[in-house]
């Protein structure tokens, strides 16, 4: 019994430091367990946060998306408009240039024409210039000539002047010497 009894008692003792063991170990496993729980749920609250930075995120991001979208639409509608406006524009002075272009070629071609008209005006008045010269050469060569015809005639008819107012005198002095002459013989009474 006594054997027994200290076989049951060492049994027991087995069993409780068995049960100490497995207690200290349930305690060990609790505390780990705690710990797993507190950082599963700082993970799951990190999560849960995450998430909602997630979605604000994606909500962000869509937000962004559809501005940027409509920026982009409202930039290409403006680059088509500023296109349009670029293309007309160039359309307009395209047709500038070809008209200024034309302009240019007519006023080239009407130069050249007046050109050929002023060297022929030029000849034409270089001819007349030089005929007129040869005319006026001509005529004073005539009028020099006419000049010492009419100077040659004026000494002749100085001469004959001179001739002629001494033949006037002469007859003169003859007239007077008549006149005297008749006189003195009307004063003569036997005569009349």
């Amino acid at each position: 019994g006594v054997f027994l009894y200290n076989h049951l008692q060492q049994k027991v003792r087995n069993a409780e430091a068995l049960a100490q063991k497995y207690k200290q170990q349930q305690e060990a496993l609790s505390a780990q367990l705690q710990v797993v729980y507190e950082h599963r749920s700082r993970l799951e609250r990190s999560l849960q946060k995450e998430r909602g930075e997630h979605k604000k995120t994606k909500e962000d991001f869509l937000v962004y998306k559809l501005e940027a979208q409509e920026a982009l639409n409202k930039e290409k509608q403006d680059s088509m408009n500023r296109y349009g406006a670029l293309s007309s524009q160039h359309k307009i002075l395209k047709n500038q240039h070809d008209d200024v272009k034309k302009q240019l070629l007519d006023l080239q071609l009407q130069h050249n024409s007046l050109k050929l008209e002023h060297r022929k005006s030029l000849e034409t008045h270089s001819q007349k210039f030089a005929q007129l010269q040869q005319e006026k050469d001509s005529e004073v060569t005539n009028l020099q000539d006419t000049v010492f015809k009419l100077r040659e005639e004026s000494k002749l008819l100085r001469k004959a002047h001179q001739e002629v107012h001494s033949q006037l005198l002469n007859a003169q002095a003859q007239m007077e010497e008549f006149r005297q002459l008749k006189e003195a013989l009307q004063k003569m009474p036997g005569l009349r």
